[in-house]
């Protein structure tokens, strides 16, 4: 029986449990299209459309699936739903697909999905499931925003493409860099573990 709440199951992919800053997981695409907050955006509903339809899929079916091939199972459902977003994105957003490049096929790889297949869908209903994916690609979505937001500014000087900082500001070009993906990365999880140390601290 599910010990958690329905609320609970949901928030846990936001802080908890967060895919990037707490489980370090999916961190090629978190690191390499994050210079941009329409590229973390793309790659993060990407990811979300994967995840979300996979556990649909894998919850419904998990009493076919033999155990001894499971996880080949897993990799074929995800993979199909990869293609799907792939060939989406390259005929309905070209430059976004190019920006993104070989990142989003990485999806059917990325450990955020196959973990979760093997670690929740798999043993939940199908409900349950679809609220555990839809936490968790929120708090991937999240967290991709976050990132991709400081490095665009930083880096930039615009949001989302708009310009926000003014003639006086100098863009700071390592922040669009491979090392400004490191760097920002780095402090946010410091910040995060900070933030667990103190919480628990008042408990």
């Amino acid at each position: 029986m599910p010990t958690k709440s329905i609320g609970e199951e949901f928030l846990k992919g936001f802080w908890k449990e967060n895919p990037i800053f707490r489980q370090l997981l999916g961190m090629c695409p978190t690191l390499a299209v994050t210079n941009a907050m329409i590229n973390g955006l793309a790659m993060g509903l990407a990811t979300a459309f994967v995840l979300i339809f996979s556990s649909l899929v894998v919850s419904s079916i998990k009493k076919l699936i033999p155990s001894q091939v499971r996880i080949a199972t897993y990799i074929v459902i995800i993979a199909t739903f990869v293609t799907i977003a792939d060939r989406f994105l390259a005929a309905f957003f070209p430059p976004i697909s190019k920006n993104l490049g070989p990142y989003v096929p990485l999806i059917v790889v990325n450990c955020i999905i196959l973990g979760r297949q093997e670690a929740f869908s798999s043993k939940n209903t199908v409900g349950r499931s679809l609220i555990d994916a839809f936490g968790m690609s929120l708090g991937f979505i999240l967290g991709l925003l976050i990132l991709s937001a400081i490095r665009e500014i930083l880096g930039f000087g615009t949001f989302f493409g708009f310009q926000v900082m003014g003639q006086w500001f100098k863009p700071w070009i390592i922040m669009i860099l491979p090392p400004g993906a490191f760097i920002t990365l780095g402090i946010l999880l410091a910040l995060a573990l900070q933030i667990e140390r103190k919480t628990k601290a008042r408990r």
